[in-house]
C-alpha cells in the first residue's frame, strides 16, 4: 500500500512538473516568427534540402523574411532581410554575440576556447583584441606583403610556362588553393607545404601536413545527430580567398566586357613596363568593385556563422526566446531584388554609387564580424589584378563557364575552373 501511495504521489508530482513546463513553454514560445509546423522529435529536419541557402530563400518567400524552424528540439530563426539583420546586430548585438555549442567546438576547437567558437565574455574579448591588434591588423597584414608578392609571382611564373606565345589551357582551382594555403602557412609558420615537390624543402613533412588537413576537413564535415543538424562546417576550413578568386574569374570569363574594362584600367594606371604592387591598389577602383560584386553574388559562407540568443528579444515584432539559434542567409539577402537592382546580374559598376558598399554583409556585422576582411580584400584584389595584367584570358570553349555550386555549406564551385591564357609582355620584362 505504501509503495502504491508513493508511486501515485510521484506520478502526480511528475505530471505537475510537466504541466508547469508546458505552460511555461507555451508562454515563452508565443508569437514566434512564422514557419512550417514541426513533427514530434525531429521538428522540421525532414524538410531540409541542399543547398541550405537556396532552401532558406525558398522558405522566406513562403513564410516571410524572418521565419522559424525546429531542428529537433532546438528552435532556429532565419533572418533574410537587411532591416531584420540590422536590428539583430545593432540593437541586440551583445545578446546575439554567442555561438552554438556543438561537437566541433568541443573536440576540434579545444572545448570552445578559440576565438570563433567561444561564448561572448572576457575570454573572447581578450582573444579578439589579440587577433585585431597582433594578427589581422592592417599594419600586420601589410608587413606580410613580401610573402604575398612572392607567392603570386610564383603563380604567374607557373601559368606562364605553357602560355608564353599562344593561348594554353590552365586549371585554376588547385592553383589558387595551393597559393592561398602557402600564403597562410608562410605567415603562420614560415613554411611552404603546397605545390610541386621540387619546390618544397621538406617533402615528407609537407605531405604529412596536407594529409592531416585533408583528414581534418573530412572530420569537420561529418554529420552528428547530437548537433541537431550537420552544422560542423559552419567554420570555413577551406580557404575563402581561393574560392573568391575562382568565382571572380568565372564571372570575368562569362562577362568579357567587364574583363576588358579591368584590363584597360590596369594598362592605364600601371602599364606593361612594371608589375602591379599592393601599393597600387588604391588607383584601381574598378578592380575593387569586381571583388565586391563577386562577394555579393558568391559569398564564401552563404549562411553566416550562426549566433545564439542569451536573452529573450524581439525582432520585427516577433519573439525570439533565449537559447535560439539565429541564422543569417547572407546569400539570399545579397540577391534580393527588393534591395539590389538587377540582383542576379554581375555588374561591378553598381558599387560606384555611394552607400552600396555598406550593404555588403559577406563578413558579418557587430562584435562577431569576421576580423579578416582587410586581409581577404587586399589579397584577392592583388592576385586578381596581377593575373589580369599579366595574361590575356578567354574561355576554353564558346559555352559559358558552368556556375553550379557545391551543395552544402561552403559556396565553392562544383567543377574545377579551366581557362585559356596567354602571357602578356609585362611578364617577360619583369619575371624570368
Amino acid at each position: 500500500m505504501a509503495t502504491f501511495t508513493l508511486f501515485l504521489y510521484s506520478s502526480l508530482f511528475l505530471i505537475f512538473l510537466i504541466t508547469l513546463k508546458l505552460l511555461f513553454k507555451t508562454k515563452r514560445f508565443k508569437n514566434l516568427p512564422p514557419g512550417p509546423p514541426p513533427l514530434p522529435i525531429i521538428g522540421n529536419l525532414n524538410l531540409l534540402e541542399k543547398p541550405l541557402h537556396r532552401f532558406f530563400q525558398t522558405m522566406s518567400k513562403k513564410h516571410g523574411d524572418v521565419f522559424s524552424l525546429w531542428f529537433g528540439s532546438r528552435l532556429a530563426v532565419v533572418i533574410s532581410s537587411p532591416t531584420a539583420f540590422q536590428e539583430c546586430f545593432t540593437k541586440h548585438d551583445v545578446i546575439l554575440a554567442n555561438r552554438p555549442k556543438n561537437l566541433s567546438g568541443k573536440h576540434i576547437f579545444y572545448n570552445y576556447t578559440t576565438v570563433g567558437s567561444c561564448s561572448y565574455g572576457e575570454h573572447w574579448r581578450n582573444l579578439r583584441r589579440i587577433v585585431a591588434t597582433d594578427v589581422l591588423s592592417s599594419q600586420r597584414i601589410l608587413s606580410f606583403s613580401g610573402i604575398r608578392k612572392d607567392e603570386t609571382h610564383r603563380l604567374v611564373q607557373k601559368l606562364a610556362k605553357d602560355s608564353s606565345s599562344e593561348f594554353a589551357p590552365v586549371e585554376l582551382t588547385s592553383t589558387f588553393r595551393d597559393m592561398t594555403y602557402n600564403n597562410m602557412m608562410r605567415m603562420i609558420a614560415g613554411k611552404r607545404y603546397y605545390g610541386e615537390d621540387s619546390e618544397l624543402k621538406d617533402v615528407d613533412e609537407a605531405k604529412e601536413f596536407r594529409e592531416t588537413v585533408t583528414e581534418l576537413l573530412k572530420l569537420a564535415g561529418v554529420s552528428n545527430k547530437a548537433d541537431y543538424l550537420p552544422f560542423l562546417k559552419w567554420f570555413d576550413f577551406e580557404d575563402s580567398s581561393g574560392a573568391t578568386l575562382e568565382w571572380a574569374f568565372c564571372n570575368l570569363l562569362n562577362n568579357p566586357e567587364v574583363l576588358k574594362k579591368a584590363k584597360d584600367e590596369l594598362d592605364t594606371q600601371i602599364g606593361q613596363d612594371q608589375l602591379l604592387n599592393e601599393a597600387d591598389l588604391p588607383k584601381l577602383p574598378y578592380l575593387k568593385y569586381i571583388v565586391q560584386e563577386t562577394l555579393r553574388l558568391y559569398p564564401p559562407a552563404p549562411l553566416l556563422i550562426p549566433h545564439v540568443s542569451s536573452e529573450d528579444i524581439t525582432v520585427e515584432g516577433f519573439n525570439i526566446p533565449s537559447d535560439t539559434l539565429v541564422i543569417v542567409n547572407g546569400w539570399g539577402m545579397q540577391r534580393d531584388p527588393k534591395f539590389w537592382s538587377d540582383a542576379t546580374s554581375f555588374k561591378p559598376e553598381r558599387f560606384e554609387k555611394e552607400g552600396e558598399e555598406k550593404k555588403l554583409i559577406a563578413f558579418g556585422l557587430g562584435r562577431r564580424a569576421c576580423p579578416g576582411e582587410f586581409m581577404a580584400m587586399h589579397g584577392v584584389s592583388f592576385t586578381l589584378g596581377l593575373l589580369i595584367q599579366c595574361f590575356d584570358w578567354k574561355r576554353v570553349s564558346a559555352e559559358e563557364i558552368d556556375m553550379e555550386e557545391q551543395t552544402w555549406f561552403n559556396l565553392t564551385k562544383l567543377l574545377p575552373l579551366k581557362a585559356m591564357c596567354k602571357t602578356r609582355p609585362v611578364v617577360n620584362k619583369n619575371l624570368k
